[in-house]
């Protein structure tokens, strides 16, 4: 089991309840906060995070701040399921990750 840490804590209990009021969907190539859900992609526990996502084309972007800091976003290796919230409206998925040359890591959503 992983621990969360005391800023995670927080993030979950008062960012995303915010994110989830105020939220909308932005337009394409815009960026806006969201709530992503998954399953672990071992454990099948529920994860909720923030993130910043981006309106493309065909779906959306998640771009992964340090993402050699970070595990979250391996769960995505394999394309796998993935729920957004924006401000009430929530949309499904799959993920898939991909690591640029430069070590970036973006999320690629396709939208169901």
């Amino acid at each position: 089991m992983g621990v969360v840490s005391v800023a995670g804590r927080w993030v979950n209990k008062v960012v995303a309840p915010v994110v989830l009021r105020c939220g909308k969907w932005p337009e394409t190539g815009r960026t806006s906060m969201a709530v992503a859900s998954y399953a672990g992609r071992k454990s099948g526990r529920e994860f909720t995070l923030v993130v910043a996502i981006r309106r493309t084309e065909s779906g959306a972007t998640i771009a992964v701040e340090l993402p050699d800091q970070k595990r979250w976003w391996r769960n995505f290796l394999q394309p796998g399921p993935l729920t957004i919230d924006i401000g009430g409206d929530r949309r499904t998925g799959r993920a898939r990750a991909v690591r640029d040359d430069d070590g970036k890591v973006k999320l690629h959503v396709e939208l169901d």
